[in-house]
């Protein structure tokens, strides 16, 4: 059974005085596998951002279904949805949003403390996440005195700390330098290999390399897919690349 399925999913934007309709996404429809990763690729303007909102309950859909593990996601009420989200999805951004008067271990644990969670329980899930993901000697520090690299990692804890279904990622290596890119990259190869189920938004192809299937937006609709299989990194990102080509002249993709 799929951890997520989305079914014919559609979202028109109105002007606020209703003159003007602009179609963001339109009958949108995939699922993705428990442990899968996936990369959602698309020129600027294509509707991903819109399609990831959607992933994260963040925006509602004007018709269609986003379920996971079987739960309809449209239906939650407006007041129990950010708990939904604190519980079920973790979420890296492109600019962090750690808060700098919160020391790094405060802003891991900050999930837990909003789900009402022991010290104890906090204190058994910090420990063995850190040292995994190299951030155990960052603790005692705050987010203005580590570089973005660290910063990126810090977060990726704070997402993983509540253990959620889905780690939801936009453009994640956005704001790093090459190094620090793929020292994420492999992080993120390495959390998916445990098992977590990854979806990342992304321009990147470098990034889109690494993940199991890349999905391509179009126009606000689904244009082509392609899988990893047996391809090195290498060689799935030449496919990327050749796909990317053809999405921005307009072409039609090879099946």
């Amino acid at each position: 059974m799929p951890i997520l399925q989305v079914n014919d999913l559609k979202k028109i934007y109105t002007t606020r005085f209703g003159g003007q309709s602009v179609q963001a996404l339109n009958s949108v429809s995939f699922a993705v596998e428990p442990g899968e990763y996936v990369a959602i690729m698309g020129e600027s303007g294509s509707g991903k951002t819109t399609l990831l909102n959607l992933l994260a309950a963040l925006d509602k859909p004007t018709s269609g279904q986003v379920y996971l593990d079987g739960k309809n996601i449209v239906t939650i009420k407006e007041k129990d949805i950010a708990a939904f989200r604190r519980d079920h999805l973790g979420f890296v951004f492109q600019d962090f949003n750690l808060l700098d008067t919160f020391s790094v271990k405060d802003n891991i644990l900050l999930p837990l403390v909003l789900a009402g969670k022991s010290v104890k329980e906090m204190e058994q899930r910090l420990t063995p996440l850190c040292k995994k993901l190299g951030v155990s000697e960052l603790l005692r520090k705050f987010p203005y005195e580590l570089s973005g690299g660290q910063k990126q990692r810090v977060a990726v804890a704070r997402a993983l700390i509540t253990n959620p279904r889905i780690l939801l990622a936009d453009e994640p290596t956005g704001a790093l330098d090459s190094k620090s890119t793929d020292s994420l990259l492999r992080l993120f190869a390495q959390v998916n290999a445990d098992g977590q189920t990854i979806v990342m938004v992304t321009h990147s192809a470098k990034a889109a390399s690494h993940a199991k299937r890349v999905i391509f937006i179009r126009d606000g609709e689904l244009f082509h897919q392609i899988y990893r299989g047996l391809h090195s990194n290498e060689a799935f990102y030449q496919k990327i690349a050749d796909t990317l080509t053809v999405l921005a002249a307009g072409g039609e993709a090879e099946e």
